[in-house]
């Protein structure tokens, strides 16, 4: 099978990841998998890491030129199937199509939990313009499945696969020492864009109402609230324990440095994959009920709920993490969604939006 994904975001997180992650599977199975990305995007940079080819063009906005250039790739490449990410993207790809004697099968990635336009417009985009759309966990799915607003049929959740085999638990001290974190500090963790959704501002809101001169924060991560954030920080009891560390190609050793993982988002989340990660790597999480955060929680002993934009109950949440002080004898890993599991799921949606396009025909 011949697969374009097609992504209008120039941004670094999740969702982009989750391109090139079930791209590198895909092309592990033999799968010919390419990436169009505006060239100003840090996809289109990063692609070559996981060794996917990505076509660099003029793809950001709903306009003749990023029509034309999305037309003429899609011409050239012939795929069989288009699988869209963003609402820029998808509706240039499902207008393409409209003008291209070989049309191929669209399937749209419903990658975060914000609220859709329910108009006309958008319901043909969802219908008409795509056979199948993916959800990265099961209430995105509930959300557009509401109302009939699309065909429970065509809906699948396809949550992000985690490899198993590099996210395990690792030797704690010896990633503090070659990190340079404190030994024998009890480690509070994110791994996330710092986007205001995220939550970073409560987590540390929380870790100040701590006051432990014997607990650390590490922030994993870069984004548009960097400053922000810094500025915080520097108002907090103990700004030196607060260690941000920017963007880092590899998290595992992070994560593995950590005592807990918190991530206290109050919106726009899927099924995180960070969350997953410090779930596979055995940390005890604490987490809001956002999105699809509750089902990758659920049977999960070592995570923890609070309620969202709180940070005195995360507090509490965290402090009772210090008292129980789990070691790494009793940590407990959680490895539900695997790679080779989404490959599986993935494949067979578009397999039926093919099948679509054929009987269509």
């Amino acid at each position: 099978m011949r697969i374009l994904h097609t992504e209008a975001s120039s941004g670094w997180g999740g969702q982009e990841i989750r391109i090139l992650t079930e791209s590198q599977i895909f092309a592990r199975h033999q799968h010919e998998v390419i990436v169009a990305a505006d060239e100003k995007s840090q996809i289109a940079k990063k692609a070559a890491l996981y060794g996917i080819k990505a076509f660099s063009i003029h793809l950001k906005k709903k306009r003749w030129a990023d029509f034309m250039a999305l037309r003429t790739l899609i011409k050239q490449e012939k795929p069989d199937v288009i699988n869209c990410h963003s609402s820029t993207d998808h509706w240039l790809s499902a207008l393409a199509r409209l003008t291209i004697k070989d049309r191929p099968a669209i399937v749209r990635t419903r990658h975060i939990s914000t609220p859709i336009h329910r108009n006309k417009p958008t319901r043909w985009l969802y219908n008409k313009g795509a056979e199948a759309v993916m959800t990265t966990g099961i209430a995105i799915r509930e959300q557009l499945i509401r109302d009939h607003f699309v065909d429970k049929n065509n809906v699948f959740s396809v949550p992000t696969g985690i490899d198993t085999n590099v996210f395990k638990p690792g030797n704690r001290q010896k990633q503090r020492e070659l990190l340079n974190l404190p030994k024998n500090h009890f480690i509070f963790g994110i791994c996330a864009t710092l986007r205001s959704w995220k939550g970073h501002s409560d987590l540390i809101k929380a870790f100040d109402l701590l006051n432990n001169s014997s607990v650390s924060l590490v922030i994993v991560g870069d984004g548009p609230q960097m400053d922000n954030y810094k500025k915080l920080i520097s108002e907090t009891h103990c700004p030196a324990n607060i260690h941000l560390v920017g963007n880092q190609n590899d998290v595992l050793p992070y994560l593995q440095a950590m005592n807990c993982f918190v991530l206290p988002s109050y919106a726009n989340e899927g099924v995180p994959q960070a969350l997953l990660q410090a779930m596979a790597v055995g940390l005890p999480v604490i987490s809001c009920p956002i999105g699809g955060i509750p089902e990758a929680l659920e049977g999960y002993k070592q995570g923890t709920s609070v309620p969202i934009k709180n940070p005195e109950a995360l507090a509490v949440a965290m402090r009772n993490q210090l008292e129980q002080n789990l070691t790494d004898l009793e940590l407990t890993r959680h490895t539900p969604y695997t790679l080779e599991g989404m490959y599986v799921s993935a494949l067979a949606v578009y397999e039926l939006a093919l099948q679509k396009v054929v009987h269509r025909g």
